[in-house]
């Protein structure tokens, strides 16, 4: 069943909406509802526990593990950006959002989405650092730095999102108002456009958008080639090390990997399918499965939880 479409008024109007396409079929949405659901509960519990974790163990005090709860946290946030606006939406017989609310999904959608970026390839040269240079990484990668980065990692998200949230603002829609996607992001809402400034917020998004990507994609492999270089060069002793890098390198190749695909791929109407399964894959599945990679992939993670529990059990009357 096609999606049903509200007219707008003046786009002034503080009234207007656009309406999000979904499945009509109930007993589909109960389905979709209740793992959504799933899914939400499991990000945040499992974020919670790592940023809970990084902060009682005093053996999580390192850079490492600092990046690793401000990942927990941007999982945390990103997901609440989209999935309880699609759980309400589910069994609401009009499934609208105002623009305002449109706009506002997608500038904190885009900031931290940018932002988790920007902090992986962060990760990515904690590790160079930490592997490459042992000798010097407590003056390289210390706590200034680190404070830095992560600053970086935000500023970053936010400029750039702001940017486009605020060339969004100008345009005109001239009906029938239908999103046929999830939740509001840009190149969806840039197709129901007929604003004559659409292709200069097209060329703005695949510019910052791109530039955030791109570069935080190719520090995190350079960063990758130089440990593997080393891990090479130095033989068994230095595969201890690498790996540390092997939950980080697992969750950037899914991240970068299935948002690669979604914003690449192009977006017909014949492929509606496959950009809803490529949305949910980088923006609901991966928030999801970052915290279950590293507790099953980092031993240090895995520690700290069972001395949790332990505890948790100790101290139960």
């Amino acid at each position: 069943m096609s999606p049903q479409s509200l007219q707008w008024g003046n786009l002034s109007s503080p009234t207007m909406f656009l309406l999000l396409g979904f499945s009509s079929a109930y007993r589909a949405e109960v389905t979709l509802c209740l793992c959504f659901s799933l899914i939400y509960l499991v990000t945040v519990l499992g974020n919670l526990l790592i940023v809970t974790l990084i902060w009682l163990d005093a053996h999580l005090h390192s850079p490492m593990y600092f990046f690793l709860g401000h990942l927990s946290f941007v999982d945390i946030c990103y997901s609440s950006v989209t999935l309880p606006k699609i759980l309400r939406d589910s069994f609401s017989p009009q499934k609208s959002i105002s623009f305002v609310g449109c706009i506002t999904q997608i500038y904190f959608f885009l900031c931290f989405g940018g932002s988790e970026c920007v902090l992986l390839a962060a990760m990515a040269y904690d590790r160079y650092l930490a592997i490459c240079h042992p000798l010097h990484y407590s003056m390289l990668m210390n706590k200034r730095t680190c404070h830095c980065l992560v600053a970086v990692s935000w500023l970053t998200g936010s400029f750039s999102s702001l940017i486009q949230a605020l060339l969004t603002t100008r345009l005109s829609f001239c009906g029938p108002n239908t999103i046929d996607h999830l939740f509001c992001e840009m190149p969806f809402l840039l197709k129901v456009s007929c604003s004559p400034d659409a292709p200069l917020n097209k060329a703005a998004m695949y510019a910052l958008a791109g530039t955030i990507a791109v570069g935080s994609f190719l520090l995190t492999l350079t960063s990758y080639v130089h440990i593997m270089g080393a891990v090479l060069q130095k033989g068994a002793g230095m595969q201890r090390a690498f790996a540390t890098c092997t939950s980080h390198l697992a969750v950037v190749t899914l991240f970068f990997g299935a948002g690669a695909a979604a914003y690449l791929v192009p977006h017909s109407s014949g492929s509606k399918e496959m950009d809803e399964v490529l949305t949910l894959l980088y923006a609901v599945v991966t928030p999801m499965l970052n915290p279950i990679i590293y507790s099953l992939r980092n031993s240090e993670v895995r520690v700290a939880i069972r001395k949790a529990l332990c505890r948790g059990v100790l101290q139960a009357p």
